[in-house]
């Protein structure tokens, strides 16, 4: 199948970035989401990215004139019906994404391939409610979507090889390096960053070190080009627990689970940087 036009569900942090790189890609795009308001602000943090693209002389402005006119948003799932692929990015919640799957499956054309961005979902379980698992497949983009070149392709129990070739091959035509993981908790990136950052938290909560002293161990000692607790701030708190609850369940192994700090931030509502407070402030 020659994928020419992509649907996107969702045009929060994740979906607006796949939906700005699907479209500077030439593809045309159908960004979806529930009300107005939401849309506008995906497509005004699309031209934001554009135009900082464009002071910094990497497109021009007629490159991003085109692009924006790729992107057509709609609060209408049924505006996906003749879309080529429609990838998922919603909250991280499973019966919210089984129920967009659902909906999918009954509004998208037979051959439509059906992918998720999920962070730690199963791909499998996501699969067996629609009428077509063989074509349902992991799409997992890293944050900001636009900068970060790694797309983890999962595959699920019922994935067929025709798909995942064809969604590694878009990966690629999209600027990005795909690699293969299979459908477990967490699958590669995040069944070994989370438990590093909740392992941050733990010692933080006995009190080895402070924040900041954690963050500097890890990037100075490290490399790592972000600390922890920055990195877990930007990614967003509630999502940081969310995945862990999911490798916690997804393994019964008492290593992963949630530092019962991680917890009280995410029920104080101090997830990171979208609330402007995390572990850190942000004005």
């Amino acid at each position: 199948m020659d994928v020419k036009k992509i649907g996107v569900v969702g045009a929060g942090t994740m979906g607006n970035g796949i939906a700005h790189v699907a479209a500077m890609n030439g593809y045309d795009v159908v960004m979806v989401d529930v009300k107005d308001e939401l849309l506008e602000r995906a497509f005004a943090t699309i031209t934001k990215n554009l135009d900082r693209m464009v002071k910094k002389e990497k497109i021009t402005e007629a490159d991003k004139q085109a692009a924006l006119e790729k992107i057509r948003p709609s609060t209408e799932l049924k505006e996906l019906a003749d879309c080529d692929i429609v990838i998922e990015a919603v909250t991280e919640d499973l019966s919210i994404k089984l129920d967009v799957f659902r909906q999918m499956d009954s509004i998208c054309k037979q051959d439509a391939i059906l992918a998720s961005n999920t962070s730690s979902i199963s791909i499998t379980q996501l699969a067996a409610v629609t009428g077509r698992p063989e074509m349902v497949i992991g799409m997992h983009f890293m944050n900001p979507v636009p900068v970060m070149k790694l797309v983890e392709i999962v595959k699920g129990l019922q994935t067929s090889d025709s798909t995942y070739k064809i969604v590694h091959d878009l990966a690629e035509k999209l600027g990005k390096t795909p690699v293969l993981v299979n459908d477990y908790p967490g699958f590669i990136s995040n069944r070994v960053l989370m438990p590093m950052i909740n392992e941050a938290c733990w010692a933080l909560m006995q009190g080895v070190a402070t924040k900041e002293a954690i963050d500097t161990v890890m990037k100075l000692g490290m490399a790592h080009p972000m600390g922890p607790f920055e990195l877990a701030d930007l990614i967003g708190l509630d999502v940081c627990l969310a995945i862990m609850e999911v490798l916690y369940e997804g393994f019964s192994d008492s290593k992963y689970r949630p530092c019962p700090l991680l917890r009280n931030m995410v029920k104080a509502g101090y997830l990171g940087r979208k609330t402007k407070r995390g572990f850190y402030t942000y004005e």
